[in-house]
């Protein structure tokens, strides 16, 4: 059922890149509620993914945009106000990657240039969104970024690697820029810390089906799927959250508030049988 949340709302999504991302369900929900926008990615990754086929169905420009390059961003905004026919109401930032997690290097072996690699990727570049969206003031007053996180920015997760400081940082430019854009022009800047999802990105992690049953197990609501991120996104562009802001919101089931369930007690208490 659609609400019309986002009528009238401009906005840029980044990172769909198959059906499987958020990002891309993001799009189709923001579609749905009524919101125009342009999707963009890394020109590598439009040519490998089928967002071609999600713009289609949205309706939307594809534009390009490496997320490390300033001028890519922009042009990215430039764009997307002359295509939209305004300034922007809304942004999602989905944009992360660790080279040494793809390559399957350790946390103790760690390619330093490839984690300063990965913290431009994932992290600065929420900076470089927010810093180009006011020098070029082409975010509306009282508009929203959203960025995606996860709990390994708080917690210690093996597998994670260098990507938990990535997240770290991420969460800490959503205050610390929240705070700045809050104060200047009513924007607003959260994140949201989502449950393991089946994403591309996600999937190639290693020991990722393991950790996903696991917190399945651990959360009572069990973990929230892409679609329900989604969900959740449209809210914090919407005009119904105009007082959130530099939050790092949890959208896992209950799994962060979970010391340990039953199930997982009565699992344990079964195998010392």
């Amino acid at each position: 059922m659609a609400y019309g949340l986002l009528k009238g709302k401009r906005g840029i999504i980044s990172g769909a890149l198959d059906e499987n991302s958020i990002a891309w369900k993001v799009a189709l929900k923001a579609k749905e509620e009524g919101a125009i926008f342009t999707l963009t990615n890394a020109p590598i990754a439009m040519r490998m993914g089928a967002i071609q086929e999600l713009a289609k169905a949205c309706d939307a420009q594809l534009i390009p945009a490496d997320a490390t390059s300033v001028e890519d961003i922009e042009n990215l905004y430039t764009q997307s106000m002359d295509v939209l026919g305004g300034k922007i109401d809304f942004v999602l930032h989905s944009i992360g990657m660790s080279i040494n997690v793809r390559k399957g290097k350790s946390y103790g072996d760690l390619n330093y240039e490839w984690m300063q690699k990965g913290l431009d990727i994932s992290a600065i570049s929420l900076h470089k969104f927010l810093q180009v969206g006011e020098k070029l003031d082409a975010i509306n007053e009282w508009g929203s970024v959203v960025a995606l996180s996860y709990i390994a920015a708080q917690r210690t997760y093996s597998f994670y690697s260098d990507m938990a400081e990535a997240k770290a940082m991420l969460e800490s430019i959503a205050r610390s820029y929240g705070y700045r854009y809050g104060k200047a022009k009513n924007v607003r800047v959260n994140t949201i810390s989502q449950s393991p999802t089946r994403t591309k990105a996600g999937s190639g992690i290693e020991g990722f089906d393991a950790f996903y049953d696991f917190a399945e197990k651990m959360s009572p609501l069990g973990n929230a799927t892409a679609e329900d991120c989604a969900n959740y996104a449209i809210t914090l562009f919407s005009d119904l959250t105009k007082y959130v802001t530099m939050q790092n919101l949890f959208h896992d089931g209950g799994y962060s508030s979970t010391g340990i369930s039953e199930e997982l007690v009565q699992m344990i208490q079964q195998q010392n049988q």
